[in-house]
């Protein structure tokens, strides 16, 4: 299934909001027993350049380094970003660490001129977008 989805999420543009993408990140990340954090980098058409599990943590943090984000966002040569981790307890709320780091994140990216299209979180409840929920 994470072949199916992950094949055609490759086929087009990568939105946040898009179903196949949320379909991917929660069916590759919503059961892990430990947080991660991936990265989607993306070109200036919104296609996929690389999908990179960059963190695992613990079963309640993960450690996210913007530096890091952003220095593979260049040697890529990313335009965009989109930010996904999981909350293994189930509930997919953003907690305010999650809004610090994400508001740093877009700070950083700006300066490049890459735009951070969206932080997801995924968990066994749902999902919830940072752009949805108007925190970026």
């Amino acid at each position: 299934m994470l072949h199916v989805l992950n094949t055609e999420m490759r086929s087009g543009p990568v939105i946040s909001g898009s179903s196949v993408l949320m379909a991917y990140l929660r069916a590759d990340m919503a059961l892990s027993p430990v947080e991660c954090v991936r990265v989607l980098h993306l070109n200036s058409r919104n296609m996929l350049i690389r999908d990179e599990m960059i963190a695992r943590g613990t079963v309640d943090a993960v450690a996210i380094y913007n530096r890091e984000i952003i220095a593979r966002a260049l040697e890529l040569g990313s335009s965009a970003l989109i930010i996904a981790h999981n909350h293994p307890g189930g509930d997919p709320s953003p907690s305010s660490e999650d809004v610090e780091i994400t508001k740093a994140l877009v700070t950083a990216a700006g300066a490049f001129d890459i735009q951070v299209h969206d932080h997801v979180i995924v968990a066994s409840e749902g999902f919830s977008s940072m752009r949805q929920l108007r925190l970026l």
